[in-house]
Order: structure tokens, then C-alpha cells, then sequence
């Protein structure tokens, strides 16, 4: 297994407008290619502000590489990416994968 941890900085003030949009465009084809991710958080008073943080579990590059295509390729998550796209300042994508005392489950 291995996660997928996105980390997104949206320009100050941003944030209500861009979970409002992601919560009416974004959320069902996302999770309808990708599945329920392993976590979704949004940063709050401490620490660096205007954050969202999401995980997503695949069971291989491979996998991950597959889904995100079909993801990719809907028409309903280019025409949310096409208004979301001026609220991110920055994003930043890790791979991560469990230890050996500690795997992904």
C-alpha cells in the first residue's frame, strides 16, 4: 500500500469559496474514480494557514496512476479543475509507504 499526501496552499481568503465549490463539484467525481480517501483535513489557527491536507491509499503506483487517469479524463473534474484552479498559490504531492513495524493498512 502507499499514500497518496497532497498538500494544497490557497490564496488568503479563498478557502470558504473553494470548499464550498469542492464540496458541490469536486468531492463525488473525485471519490466516484479514487474512492474514499484516507483522510481530508483543513488546517485551522495553527501552523500554516489556508491549507487543505488529503490522503489517498492505492495499492501501487500503478493503481494510483490508473485511477488518476480516469479522473483525469471526466469531463465533470476538468470543468471543476477549470474554477478551482486560481484559488491554489501552491501544491505539493508526497508518496509515502509504511515501514515495516507500521504499514499502511
Amino acid at each position: 500500500m502507499i499514500l497518496d499526501h497532497r498538500t494544497y496552499t490557497l490564496f488568503p481568503g479563498r478557502l470558504p469559496e473553494f470548499l464550498k465549490l469542492y464540496e458541490a463539484e469536486g468531492w463525488a467525481v473525485q471519490t466516484e474514480h479514487l474512492g474514499l480517501p484516507h483522510g481530508w483535513y483543513v488546517s485551522h489557527d495553527i501552523g500554516e494557514l489556508n491549507q487543505i491536507v488529503h490522503m489517498w491509499k492505492y495499492t501501487d503506483l500503478m493503481d494510483r496512476e490508473q485511477r488518476r487517469a480516469k479522473l483525469a479524463a471526466d469531463p465533470r473534474w476538468q470543468a471543476y479543475l477549470s474554477k478551482s484552479a486560481s484559488m491554489f498559490m501552491r501544491m505539493e504531492n508526497k508518496i509515502l509507504r509504511g515501514s515495516a513495524f507500521f504499514p499502511v493498512k
